[in-house]
């Protein structure tokens, strides 16, 4: 996995990936701390506001951002777009007012909502060959799974020698030493589509995203991700140190499990997909991951809680790191910048129905009912991805007519007659899937 790193416009992309993503981490343990500094006992409050001020932020942001980045130079808008964040993250310690950090968070989401669709779709420009682009999806799974565990511990450090507004510092330093490593390489330039309205632009990658059959499908496995995650993070600390009354030290090794589950199918998953498809990994994993919700009713220990917590991290791993796979087959290489967008959206959507959903039930009903609820989300959403996503229409190559098409059209490359076969995308020439 590791030898894509000899690659090295990869290479400073994706340490300027894991930089920032230290840089995050500090400044979300930060921020909980600045909220109980400002709001005391109402600082859950002040934190699920800001929560779903980020997420409107990713689900409305994305799209627009990406209507106008096919037409910037992608190295100066990624740096650009990180000395945003800089500027943001230097300003929270100065903070005195809990409206201040509404509007910073939602300035600072804003801009990562328009970074890291960008990121994403620039990633299969550098590494063409599927093979390699599998690992750096792998490797950026483990980026994230090995921050989520390293970042607070991190932060539990410097919190004995500094105090919580110099972590902020962190965040600052994080952004910058990643606006400077993107500054140190050449990026492929965004391929140049034809003019289109704003509104087009914008809708563009949603409008792939939901006339594609497998992207349709990943959107219903979205969910069934969304929901057994939000379990996960929303009541991991609910069901250990309330249920079971044990200590802080005790929800970040569950924490750890998940993660840890995470990035044991991150690794494996390279080798797995050449002999697999991606559809069956994503399924299998979903699969697990209703499962694992649907075993949870019955949850009585912390011992029994650590294995299937691992588990779900499986199951999140198999049915997530290879949703780029889909993404950059579904769409030529000038549209991927608005599906990766999309993508980006409608997935944090799914976490915006999810994460309150699973707070509600855990503390007005039950955490047994909130794994009841959250399963059958999980559950029917599976149900419908595997409906949606047929074998039948995940082929690459479909042969296919064009009604419409003069026989010496471009697009039908001379051959005799419009019926004829080729990868297939949704654009100009092919508005819709056959037979869909």
């Amino acid at each position: 996995m590791l030898k894509i790193l000899a690659n090295r416009t990869y290479r400073h992309l994706f340490l300027a990936q894991v930089i920032a993503l230290v840089g995050t981490g500090l400044a979300t343990v930060a921020l909980g701390l600045l909220a109980f500094d400002l709001a005391g006992a109402q600082a859950g409050a002040v934190l699920g506001t800001a929560l779903a001020i980020k997420m409107t932020a990713y689900i409305g942001f994305a799209p627009i951002a990406a209507a106008f980045a096919e037409r910037l130079p992608r190295r100066a808008m990624l740096v650009s777009l990180d000395l945003v964040r800089a500027l943001v993250a230097l300003a929270l310690p100065f903070v005195t007012e809990v409206w201040q950090i509404y509007v910073l968070i939602f300035v600072l989401q804003s801009a990562s909502a328009a970074f890291t669709p960008t990121f994403q779709a620039t990633i299969p420009d550098i590494l063409p060959d599927e093979d390699d682009y599998t690992r750096a999806l792998s490797l950026s799974r483990l980026a994230y799974d090995l921050e989520s565990v390293a970042s607070p511990m991190l932060a539990a450090a410097l919190l004995t020698v500094i105090s919580f507004h110099n972590l902020f510092a962190g965040t600052v330093i994080g952004f910058l030493a990643s606006a400077a490593m993107v500054s140190t390489v050449l990026l492929p330039k965004a391929k140049q589509t034809p003019r289109r309205s704003v509104y087009e632009r914008t809708t563009r990658g949603m409008r792939i995203f939901l006339a594609t059959p497998r992207l349709r499908g990943l959107l219903a496995l979205n969910l069934t991700v969304a929901a057994a995650s939000a379990m996960v993070i929303v009541n991991t600390v609910v069901l250990v140190q309330s249920r079971f009354a044990l200590p802080q030290s005790s929800t970040a090794l569950a924490l750890a499990a998940f993660g840890g589950g995470s990035m044991v199918a991150a690794l494996v998953l390279p080798r797995l997909l050449k002999n697999i498809k991606d559809r069956t990994a994503m399924l299998f994993g979903g699969g697990i991951l209703v499962a694992g919700l649907a075993v949870g009713i019955n949850l009585t220990t912390y011992n029994f809680l650590l294995p299937l917590w691992m588990v779900l991290g499986v199951g999140y791993s198999l049915a997530q790191t290879p949703s780029g796979r889909l993404l950059r087959r579904s769409a030529h290489a000038e549209d991927r910048p608005a599906l990766f967008a999309a993508q980006f959206a409608l997935s944090h959507a799914c976490w915006l129905i999810t994460y309150p959903l699973a707070g509600w039930l855990g503390a007005n009903i039950s955490l047994t009912a909130s794994f009841v609820g959250l399963a059958v989300v999980a559950g029917s959403a599976l149900v419908v991805s595997i409906v949606i996503w047929r074998p039948a229409h995940d082929q690459e190559s479909i042969k296919h007519t064009h009604e419409n098409l003069p026989d010496d059209h471009t697009h039908l490359d001379g051959k005799d007659g419009v019926d004829h076969e080729h990868p297939y995308v949704i654009d100009d020439q092919h508005r819709r899937w056959p037979n869909s």
